[in-house]
């Protein structure tokens, strides 16, 4: 008899609460025996920030898009990926911590306590569904790490329309109505689920008034030119490598900021990106330049809907996507064959406009089975009147929540 093909999606993008604030839910909560704790701690290296940094800078490089605009939240796939990678063993997790940046433990240290500060501008949730009778034995330690590190809930669920509208109505909830929909029909294999959330919502420490917005010239990645509305400020950070310039302007309390880098004239954002390295990146971002910067940007709004499955591939994380070499024996068990990653669905949003910056991202990874500042400048001027790089960052790691580019608005 041919075997029947189970899948288990891992749903991702960061965490913070289990089940919460849903009307009603064909749900049982299945969290009997496995209570949240204290994560152990853990002093993450500075290797480990890298190589995550590295690993931001990889994901957008094998997404960024030639025509079109790119958006990624690293923090949210590293997350899922992270996640899932507690259920690893053997080569399949060391592959996955190659990839990522660090050993799981470090992983598990470095992305727990994102987020978690009072009045965070950066809401994460996560939760974990299991069909009922889904023919697979989950781990408990595998569970109990992510009560620990992630607060995740879990639940059982019938997995039909029902658990659909129950796992949309979640993580629309957990996005802030960012990400409205992650499903639309459970595969009748389908036996797991684990679902993170991001959502981020932050206003400027210097908002914009409104004499400081009007329409003004942007050239597109075609030479087209475009009437937009323009973002005018005075700023204090300013930022230089050898191929571009930008800026750093912090949201309100300083915890994270916006960057913009603008490549030179006569290079494309699409080189430039490919010319980055992780720790080209953490060093640019840790050591920006105390002088005056008058910035213009375009207000604007991005949105990407991707499969890292090939992506991350390219990346060389292989063997998780092998079904018969895969070793997810720490995820759980099931008697119908071998657990492995068949792929790695992504979604973000993000607004950037007179007030802040909002942004939700959300990381699907369905697994199925089978057989400090320089002495000020000079004046500087910074104008995103032509395509450019940016990013959302957290200051204490320089750790990316969104990244992207802008060739259009």
């Amino acid at each position: 008899m041919k075997k029947k093909r189970l899948a288990l999606l891992v749903v991702g993008a960061m965490l913070c609460s289990a089940l919460v604030g849903c009307t009603k839910t064909y749900a049982t909560d299945l969290m009997d025996g496995v209570k949240e704790g204290t994560p152990t701690e853990v002093q993450v290296q500075e290797e480990t920030w890298e190589g995550m940094q590295d690993f931001s800078v990889k994901l957008l490089q094998t997404t960024c898009d030639e025509e079109e605009n790119t958006l990624v939240s690293p923090m949210s796939v590293l997350s899922a990926l992270a996640m899932t990678a507690n259920g690893a063993r053997g080569e399949t997790r060391a592959q996955m911590e190659d990839v990522l940046g660090g050993s799981v433990e470090q992983l598990n240290g470095a992305l727990a306590g994102l987020g978690q500060e009072e009045d965070s501008p950066l809401y994460l949730a996560n939760s974990i569904w299991f069909a009922e009778g889904g023919g697979i034995t989950p781990n408990p330690d595998f569970l109990q790490v992510n009560a620990d590190c992630y607060r995740a809930g879990v639940f059982e669920a019938p997995f039909d329309q029902t658990t659909v509208t129950d796992i949309n109505r979640w993580v629309k909830e957990h996005t802030h109505g960012m990400v409205e929909e992650i499903l639309k029909e459970i595969p009748r294999d389908t036996v797991m689920y684990l679902i993170n959330t991001l959502a981020f919502e932050a206003e400027w420490e210097n908002p914009y008034e409104n004499s400081d917005v009007w329409q003004q010239a942007f050239t597109n990645q075609e030479g087209k030119v475009q009437q937009v509305s323009m973002l005018h400020s005075e700023e204090q950070f300013y930022l230089r490598d050898d191929q571009a310039q930008g800026f750093m302007k912090c949201y309100q309390g300083g915890r994270y900021a916006f960057v913009a880098l603008l490549p030179d004239k006569g290079i494309s954002v699409l080189d430039y990106v490919e010319g980055l390295d992780g720790q080209q990146l953490k060093e640019l971002l840790e050591d920006p330049t105390s002088v005056p910067v008058t910035v213009t940007m375009p207000k604007f709004e991005s949105e990407m809907e991707v499969d890292l499955r090939e992506v991350l591939k390219e990346m060389e994380m292989v063997l998780p996507f092998d079904s018969a070499q895969a070793d997810f024996t720490g995820l759980g068990t099931s008697p119908e064959g071998n657990l492995f990653i068949n792929q790695v669905f992504h979604k973000a949003y993000l607004e950037v406009q007179e007030t802040g910056t909002r942004g939700g991202a959300a990381t699907a990874v369905e697994i199925n089975c089978e057989g400090a500042f320089q002495e000020p400048e000079d004046q500087k001027v910074v104008t995103l009147d032509r395509p450019f790089v940016y990013l959302v960052v957290d200051t204490s790691s320089m750790l990316p929540v969104f990244m992207g580019t802008v060739l259009s608005v």
